[in-house]
């Protein structure tokens, strides 16, 4: 599943995340670092579903979806140590998002992920995408592992109930 240097194609992210088309935002996992810190590629192109109406004649990838192709990329991470491999990573929460440049067709998103914490099954994550090197998008995102359920992807508990020692940060 896991190639050299940690790369994973859209099969292998496939496999760890239960988003599919329209909304499996990862193209591949350029690099990870189980538990530690993972590289995602997301090729926007003018086929994708939401620029029919975002915005004609101009077109751009929305905010809220260049930030669930970041969360996307951090739960490949969050899920890639074994002991995680059959749960699903829910958000949390999301802090100090912010939007830098907008992406557009043509760009390759590139997301780095860096865990900033990790304890039992609630982590912190710092995200930054970009596009030809320059940021686009940057986070923090607090993510939650739950267990799936038999049937499938839903999970038996909610992320509220989670919590991350957040310290002196707010």
């Amino acid at each position: 599943m896991i190639g050299p240097n940690g790369v994973l194609d859209v099969e292998a992210v496939r496999e760890i995340l239960p988003h599919r088309y329209p909304l499996l935002l990862v193209d591949r996992i350029l690099e990870l670092e189980p538990g530690k810190r993972a590289v995602g590629l997301k090729n926007v192109t003018i086929n994708e579903e939401f620029f029919n109406g975002h915005f004609p004649g101009q077109a751009i990838m929305p905010g809220v979806l260049v930030v669930e192709a970041m969360a996307q990329v951090g739960g490949v991470l969050m899920l890639s140590l074994p002991e995680h491999r059959h749960k699903l990573a829910y958000i949390g929460g999301i802090d100090k998002v912010r939007f830098r440049k907008p992406v557009v067709p043509g760009d390759t998103l590139i997301t780095e992920v860096e865990v900033l914490r990790f304890r039992g099954s609630t982590g912190k994550v710092r995200v930054v995408g970009r596009v030809n090197g320059q940021v686009v998008a940057e986070a923090e995102m607090i993510f939650a592992l739950v267990e799936r359920r038999k049937n499938g992807n839903q999970a038996q508990e909610s992320p509220e109930n989670s919590t991350v020692d957040e310290g002196n940060n707010q």
